[in-house]
């Protein structure tokens, strides 16, 4: 009887003493869904239906709707113009919203990201690239990376 109370006590203190296992974690709710990052006709001028040809989806997987105000998009270059911020914007359960390199009249499926100047306007590049989501607080959501320029995009 002693020796059962004993084993017993022993096995609560390792199981008390045995760390927990890591949490596993969860996918986001909101994410890259596709980079087109060669548009149709390019290379090209850039002219803005080119621009417009090349496109981030964004796409809310979850069955709440998400604010994403002041969240951003961006390429794997440091360079200030190649992010975009989301003005007042909420994405609805089960929506995708398509960003679209250049200009146009934003809707509430179609954003615009305002580039135009040519070839420079571009945001992604054509063999290699990742896109970063981050929420409003800066905190990396999702990132898609492609590495082939044998396809037009990218599922994420």
């Amino acid at each position: 009887m002693r020796l059962a109370a004993s084993v017993a006590a022993m096995v609560a203190t390792a199981a008390a003493l045995t760390p927990a296992a890591p949490a596993q974690a969860a996918a986001p709710t909101v994410k890259i869904s596709r980079i087109w990052y060669d548009s149709p006709g390019s290379p090209d001028s850039g002219a803005n239906s080119n621009l417009n040809g090349e496109y981030v989806q964004i796409k809310n997987t979850g069955r709440s709707a998400m604010n994403l105000s002041g969240w951003t998009v961006r390429d794997k270059t440091s360079r200030a113009d190649h992010v975009y911020t989301f003005g007042t914007f909420t994405l609805g359960g089960g929506k995708a919203v398509t960003l679209r390199t250049g200009k146009g009249r934003d809707t509430s499926t179609t954003l615009y990201w305002g580039r135009s100047g040519g070839t420079y306007a571009y945001i992604w590049n054509q063999s290699t690239d990742t896109g970063y989501l981050r929420n409003a607080r800066g905190q990396l959501v999702h990132s898609c990376s492609y590495n082939s320029a044998r396809a037009d995009y990218k599922n994420c």
